[in-house]
Order: structure tokens, then C-alpha cells, then sequence
């Protein structure tokens, strides 16, 4: 078994809260990402569970075993970083097998296992050159590599494809995605690209200062975020957010009106839990582009202000005619030009309702 439980783990520098908090619990074998913008601690949570930073409060345990005074070299971990952080003398199997050399593993040993993660990944033919006349996403293989052959307990990669080009970060990606279900090993992956999130992960973790706002699997996450920040972290092009106000609640569903005068039936249970609505509330309505699609006979217009046109998609950015920002994903050779007002029509049970303090007060029914 390879687990990693957080209990209550907090990370401080002096006066400054870095993490607050944190429960996780990672699953043997499970892929999990940590996601969150720049500053939100998820590096940080990396670095505790390797031990290269010292928990300030909360427990930390590996395979059941309490490690918050254990020594990261016994912890049976490996940490891929975003740098290569290559020897630049050493060739691709001394890179490799250094960690194991420096251990006492005989040199057949080390062999057999350098051979064993180039097979894997697809690196025998490099073996003998150094670093510099390799690419960019053969470094990072090298790196990765160099994890392997301590069969560790646990994978920690740090934003590991950051530095590649769009092309590479993709099939690397794929390769990643290979790598786990080959090894059959426990990965802890930080990022800030969600595309990397959404595709590569068993559970996605959000985070933002410091604290965990969301787990949950990718397609739960996406359809059912908790609260703003979610829905808005989560999905590119971002999720639209209107203003809107509650006109009326009746039993089972509350009406919503838009600031064009646009109005709805959102269906909604009172929960007892705190998301309650009443008559007058002022809420924010959430629609993600991807949800919207054109209808020249509806009365809910918006004129176009940009068009990006990618091949087999475009998106649309417009303006009610409140001046509020729209962005509607359209097929890529829709024949809609800038200044154009066009109709749209809402995928209602796709939208999402958030309260003052930013908490999702209604959830649409699950799509199957």
C-alpha cells in the first residue's frame, strides 16, 4: 500500500500562513493533482510531504507511518521537479543511476534498472549521451527516469511540464498518463494548467490561499463546483458570471432574473444547511461558454465585440446590453462577424447559482 494522509497540517514562516488546515488523503495508486493559482500553497504541500520543508502543525503519515520527523531521504519518495536539474557531465544512465550508486546498489543492479525506466521511457537509445544533446522532453523523461529506478513509494511531480512547448507538454502528457497505469503507483502532481488536471487526474485538488476548497473527480468538479472560485478556476474559456436577482421562490424552484430582464425557472430545494433564497437576494448566474448556443429566434441577444477563430471552434466574446462580458464557444466556421448581434439560448440544467459570499446555492441536476 502507498497512502498519504494530511491531518490538520498547517505551514508557517514567521508571522505568515502558507497552508491552514489541510486534510487530504491520497489513495494507493491513485493519480491526484493539486491545482490552484500561483501563491495558493500547493508547491508548499508538495515540499511537506517530501520533507523538505518541516510541518508547523497537523500530522502527516505514509503508508500509516507517522513521518513528520522522519528524514525526506527514508520517506521512500521521489520528487520530479519543474527544472531537469540534470548533471550536465554524467550521461543519461549516470544521471539515472546516481541516486543508486551513492546508496551502495552493485553496478549490475543499477543497470538492470537504469535499462528496466529507459525501456519505459522509450530512452534506450540515449542512454550514453549527455544532457545537452537531448531535448527539452527528453531531459524531463530523464528526470522522471531518475524517480523510477528507486522504485519509490510515492511520485511527487512539481509542475514537471511547464517548461516544455505546447506539442511536447501534450505528448508527454499522454506519456505520464502511460507511466501510471504501467507502474501502478501512487502520484501527487502539482499544476496550475488545468488541461493537465482535468485529463490526467483520478481526483482533482483545488486550492487557494493556503486551503483546500474542492476535491473531487474532474467531471465532478467541473459540473459541481462549491462555490465561485471553483467554477471560475475550473474550464477554459473560464465560466461566464452574470448578476442576477431572485424574482420569486416557490417550492422546488426559485426564479431568476438577469439584468437584461431575462428571467428563468432555476429548480431549488432549501436545504436547511444555509443556502436558502428569498425574494430580492441578489445572486450571481454561472453559465460556462461551452453551455451556450446560438439561436437567431431567441430575445436573449448580445453583440459580438471579438470573434477567435481555432480551427474546429471560435469564441465568441460579446456584450449584453448591459456591457456585461460573454463568452460563447460557436463551431469554427459559424459565419458570425465582430459587431453583429446575434441570438442566444442558455443550457439551463448546465447552469450554476452563487450566493454574496461566492458559495454555490444550487446545483444543477447531475447529467447523465
Amino acid at each position: 500500500m502507498s497512502t498519504v494522509r494530511l491531518a490538520g497540517v498547517t505551514k508557517s514562516f514567521a508571522e505568515t500562513v502558507i497552508l491552514q488546515g489541510v486534510d487530504l488523503t491520497v489513495e494507493d495508486r491513485e493519480f491526484v493533482v493539486i491545482v490552484g493559482p500561483s501563491g495558493c500553497g500547493k508547491t508548499t504541500l508538495l515540499r511537506l510531504i517530501a520533507g523538505l520543508e518541516t510541518i508547523t502543525a497537523g500530522d502527516l503519515w505514509i503508508d500509516g507511518v507517522h513521518v513528520n520527523d522522519i528524514a525526506p531521504a527514508r520517506r521512500g519518495l521521489a520528487l520530479v521537479f519543474q527544472s531537469y536539474a540534470l548533471y550536465p557531465h554524467m550521461t543519461v544512465e549516470e544521471n539515472m543511476a546516481f541516486s543508486l550508486k551513492l546508496a551502495g546498489v552493485p553496478k549490475a543492479e543499477r543497470r538492470k534498472k537504469v535499462e528496466e525506466a529507459a525501456r519505459i521511457l522509450h530512452l534506450e537509445a540515449f542512454l550514453d549521451r549527455k544532457p545537452k544533446e537531448l531535448s527539452g522532453g527528453q531531459r524531463q523523461r530523464v528526470a522522471i527516469g531518475r524517480a523510477i529506478v528507486r522504485h519509490p513509494k510515492v511520485f511527487l511531480f512539481d509542475e514537471p511540464l511547464s517548461n516544455l512547448d505546447a506539442e511536447l507538454r501534450a505528448r508527454t502528457r499522454l506519456e505520464l498518463m502511460k507511466l501510471h497505469k504501467q507502474l501502478r503507483a501512487t502520484i501527487i502532481y502539482v499544476t496550475h494548467d488545468q488541461t493537465e488536471a482535468m485529463t490526467m487526474a483520478d481526483r482533482i485538488v483545488v486550492m487557494q490561499r493556503g486551503a483546500i476548497e474542492q476535491i473531487g473527480s474532474p467531471l465532478d468538479v467541473y459540473l459541481h463546483p462549491v462555490n465561485r472560485f471553483v467554477a471560475g478556476f475550473i474550464g477554459s474559456p473560464k465560466m461566464n458570471f452574470l448578476p442576477a436577482s431572485v424574482a420569486e421562490v416557490q417550492p422546488g424552484e426559485a426564479t431568476i432574473r438577469l439584468r437584461n430582464g431575462y428571467s428563468f425557472a432555476f429548480p431549488f430545494q432549501q436545504d436547511g444547511a444555509g443556502r436558502t433564497l428569498k425574494m430580492g437576494d441578489g445572486v450571481e448566474f454561472g453559465i460556462r461558454p461551452e453551455h451556450i448556443v446560438l439561436d437567431h429566434t431567441s430575445g436573449f441577444r448580445v453583440r459580438v465585440n471579438i470573434v477567435e477563430r481555432l480551427g474546429g471552434e471560435a469564441y465568441l466574446h460579446t456584450l449584453t446590453e448591459q456591457d456585461e462580458p460573454l463568452v460563447v464557444k460557436a463551431d469554427g466556421d459559424t459565419p458570425v462577424q465582430e459587431d453583429e448581434s446575434i441570438g442566444i439560448r442558455i443550457n439551463l440544467p448546465r447552469s450554476h447559482l452563487f450566493g454574496p459570499a461566492g458559495d454555490a446555492i444550487a446545483w444543477p441536476a447531475k447529467q447523465e
